[in-house]
């Protein structure tokens, strides 16, 4: 890694970050491409703070930075242009830094894709898919499987207005997908007839955390993907492969939506790049083992 007059600025804003495995993996990224980058921290305490560092980014030396909880949706407001992604999943998590402008996108619905096919080889055409959670993690997963072409989403909350309300932003989009909610006492046979079961709640992220729905709901055949990462196994995970489920946990998914990232900075800095998915995975994996990791995070 250089650092001189000309390197030039990218990183994570969210409170807490120091758990993070994003810089290891992003700087890693940048020395294979032989970019002139650098990758930071942000940790930012409050949404009043908030404000105050993205006007900082406008005029600092940033080709970008990602987002992360408990930001991604506020930081759809402060965004000068959005992508339609973005938009219908209601929150940003990479900002690209443009002439003092900032343009938002949202990478997770995407990383999560992507992360789904290298990982465990599954595509949601025409699937059945039970997503926990209607925050904006899930509102990234539940716009990925709906421009997938999923044939049945499944949104479960304890809150079943906030579900409704993620639903209604997917209406002018679903092209022949069905979308249903239920609140959490209710989704047992959504949640049992589903071939994927995605975890976009911050449960588990925690190694004290419970899983967000009960072991018995889960069975042989279901895929159940935790958008969570970090060191310990969730208990979502225990229970899914206790049931001779596939359970995949949320570190491809970050080094995905990460890598997405990278391309659309690069494709506006330094030409068009595809960021190095392996040498990512690789120092992610390492930053965690050497810090020890303990308590985990959402995939940014």
């Amino acid at each position: 890694m250089r650092i001189d007059g000309r390197t030039r600025l990218a990183g994570v804003i969210g409170w807490p970050v120091e758990h993070s495995l994003s810089p290891a993996m992003h700087n890693a990224a940048y020395e294979t491409l032989g970019l002139n980058w650098v990758y930071v921290p942000l940790p930012v305490a409050s949404h009043k703070a908030l404000f105050a560092v993205v006007e900082a980014l406008r005029v600092l030396p940033f080709v970008g930075f990602n987002v992360t909880m408990p930001y991604k949706q506020v930081m759809l407001e402060l965004c000068d242009e959005t992508a339609t992604l973005a938009e219908m999943a209601g929150a940003v998590n990479t900002v690209q830094c443009v002439d003092d402008r900032l343009i938002g996108y949202n990478t997770d619905g995407r990383g999560l894709l992507e992360s789904l096919q290298t990982d465990v080889g599954f595509d949601p055409a025409d699937a059945s898919v039970a997503v926990i959670g209607a925050g904006g993690a899930a509102g990234a997963a539940v716009t990925a499987f709906v421009l997938a072409k999923a044939a049945r989403i499944a949104i479960v909350n304890r809150d079943v207005s906030h579900a409704e309300g993620l639903k209604e932003r997917m209406s002018g989009h679903l092209h022949g997908t069905t979308v249903s909610t239920y609140a959490l006492d209710a989704a047992e046979e959504a949640i049992r007839d589903a071939d994927l079961v995605v975890n976009a709640t911050p449960l588990g992220m925690r190694p004290e955390d419970p899983s967000p729905l009960p072991a018995t709901w889960l069975r042989r055949g279901h895929v159940v993907q935790d958008m969570v990462y970090g060191a310990c196994q969730t208990a979502l995970l225990r229970d899914a492969q206790q049931a001779g489920a596939r359970a995949v946990d949320g570190l491809g998914l970050l080094v995905a939506q990460g890598a997405l990232a990278i391309d659309i900075w690069a494709a506006g800095d330094s030409g068009q790049v595809r960021a190095p998915r392996d040498v990512m995975r690789a120092a992610a994996e390492a930053a965690a083992e050497q810090v020890g990791v303990r308590n985990g995070g959402e995939a940014t």
